[in-house]
């Protein structure tokens, strides 16, 4: 090598150092105007870390909890205070309990409490149980023309079935006729009009 490309490579060498040490100069010049917000940042993150980990442990606690209490249940319905501890616990839960136990005793009562229930569905099927238990045909037809309504055929052919037992055969027609083609139900309702009562 000759000697000027050894002053070249010096250099090449002093000013990349010179680069590094420039920078480090400008990093140090900025974590000493913002050490402040930077360690608030740090602080921050480190909270919302640890607060989530404590939310989920705290959720997954609830959550272990409400499925005791609904074993507890299980085993005893009649347990008064185990229902309150569940609807606290899991309001959602404490609903669908409070379904099963309504539709297995036929309490009309108890389904048309549970029309405001906020958990998912329950609002929907206990308005139809309440209605079938009851057998009223306005609140199948009721039922039936909600737009979401779960069992809204199912409303159809029950209140075609009701109407039949009152011999209104052509309003029980009238309502199996509306049952679509596509529907579960659309046997249901061909046999019952062509094979029930005319």
């Amino acid at each position: 090598m000759s000697l000027k490309e050894n002053i070249e490579m010096v250099k090449d060498e002093l000013n990349s150092e010179e680069k590094f040490f420039e920078k480090a100069v400008i990093t140090e010049r900025f974590v000493k105007k913002y050490k402040k917000p930077l360690i608030g940042a740090v602080v921050a993150i480190v909270v919302i870390v640890v607060a989530n980990l404590g939310y989920q442990a705290s959720e997954q606690n609830r959550i272990e909890s409400a499925n005791e209490t609904l074993a507890q249940l299980q085993k005893n319905p009649a347990d008064k205070l185990a229902l309150a501890q569940l609807e606290t616990l899991s309001p959602a839960l404490h609903d669908v309990w409070v379904y099963s136990q309504a539709v297995s005793q036929k309490n009309t009562d108890e389904l048309e409490k549970l029309k405001n229930s906020k958990a998912l569905i329950v609002n929907d099927v206990s308005s139809y149980e309440a209605a079938e238990l009851k057998e009223d045909v306005a609140s199948l037809e009721n039922y039936s023309e909600q737009q979401k309504a779960i069992y809204k055929d199912l409303a159809t052919v029950m209140s075609a079935v009701l109407l039949m037992q009152e011999g209104k055969i052509d309003e029980a027609h009238d309502k199996l006729e509306m049952i679509g083609a596509n529907s579960p139900l659309a046997q249901v309702a061909s046999a019952l009009m062509h094979y029930g009562v005319k």
